[in-house]
């Protein structure tokens, strides 16, 4: 019983893709699992938890807002167009690799939810 309430509920799930979005070709992050687009911000909602891919839904994640978080820099907030539900997700707008658009992300911060 214990070791079961301390499974991860994180799965790295680094694969490139094309974005549903605009269509760009979005890169591997490297060091955890990337699940939005840097050229636009947009996802899929294809996870449970994060990297399990286990989501049903399918639907076009759209971001909606931006928070600064002193820990973990901004996180973007979507909500899928589909469902409605909504998500919350770390920004990599520091990554080595194909880093996340920071003006979009700005501008999501006046954004209201």
């Amino acid at each position: 019983m214990e070791q079961k309430l301390q499974e991860k509920r994180f799965q790295k799930n680094d694969a490139g893709f094309v974005c549903a979005n605009c269509g760009k070709t979005v890169l591997p992050l490297g060091t955890s699992s990337r699940n939005h687009c840097p050229h636009c911000l947009c996802s899929l909602h294809v996870d449970i938890n994060p990297g399990d891919r286990a989501n049903p839904c399918r639907g076009l994640l759209r971001p909606i807002a931006a928070e600064p978080d002193a820990k973990k820099g901004y996180i973007i907030i979507s909500k899928c167009e589909k469902c409605g539900e909504i998500r919350r997700n770390r920004a990599a707008h520091d990554a080595k690799v194909q880093p996340d658009d920071i003006r979009l992300i700005i501008a999501l911060t006046t954004m209201r939810h």
